[in-house]
């Protein structure tokens, strides 16, 4: 498992890639660091096996924000959980909107930071219990609005998109052809807005869709 930890703080990344040794008790877990974003865009782009990346919200040259917009683009099946200094729910909001996996806080303890982490790897979305006290942080989307309507084609393909498979594996699951399973993607893509897989996964979540029962 390889996993890529963005933080100016060399003292943040050392203590960070300590607890990460114990994300996984069977397999090694090689940790990268950078201490800014281009640094890890570089890192990114250099290790195409990446599982997932832990990158702070405050760095030294560009917003947490705009950095996951750009993994997003480059990489947009890389998982990435944001880390924050603060439990602000306006900052958790725009992560999940903007195609993060999960949101942790530098004040939780290891263990939910372990715990967070297993959950994204394992395909789910991942927010601090402090979230429950922020009820809009959840959902962006206006009192009035109406979940997006999907052909049960479509609902297949939604639930094995938010079990993480790709194009290839739902085309084998489903005995479709890959193009066919393109265009649902996209279908699924636009109807919620989204530019990457993994932020039309986020909102699919939020709207309460569910993933796949019998994931092979």
């Amino acid at each position: 498992m390889k996993i890529l930890v963005v933080d100016d703080h060399a003292l943040v990344r050392e203590g960070l890639s300590q607890v990460l040794k114990g994300l996984d008790r069977d397999e090694a877990v090689d940790v990268l660091q950078a201490p800014n974003c281009a640094q890890a865009f570089a890192l990114a782009s250099a290790h195409p096996d990446l599982d997932l990346v832990l990158l702070d919200y405050h760095l030294p040259d560009m917003n947490g924000l705009e950095a996951l917009g750009i993994l997003g683009d480059r990489h947009p099946d890389l998982p990435v959980v944001i880390l924050s200094g603060s439990a602000n729910p306006s900052v958790m909001q725009q992560a999940l909107a903007q195609g993060a996996c999960g949101f942790v806080t530098k004040s939780g303890l290891s263990d939910e930071l372990l715990f967070a982490l297993k959950c994204v790897l394992d395909g789910d979305i991942y927010t601090p219990n402090s979230m429950s006290a922020f009820p809009d942080a959840h959902n962006s989307t206006l009192p009035d609005a109406k979940a997006p309507v999907f052909s049960p084609r479509q609902l297949e393909v939604l639930r094995l998109l938010l079990d993480g498979c790709t194009n290839r594996e739902i085309s084998e699951r489903l005995f479709l052809g890959e193009e066919t399973i393109k265009t649902h993607v996209t279908t699924i893509m636009r109807a919620f807005n989204a530019k990457t897989r993994t932020q039309a996964a986020t909102e699919a979540a939020r709207w309460g869709y569910r993933k796949s029962s019998s994931r092979i």
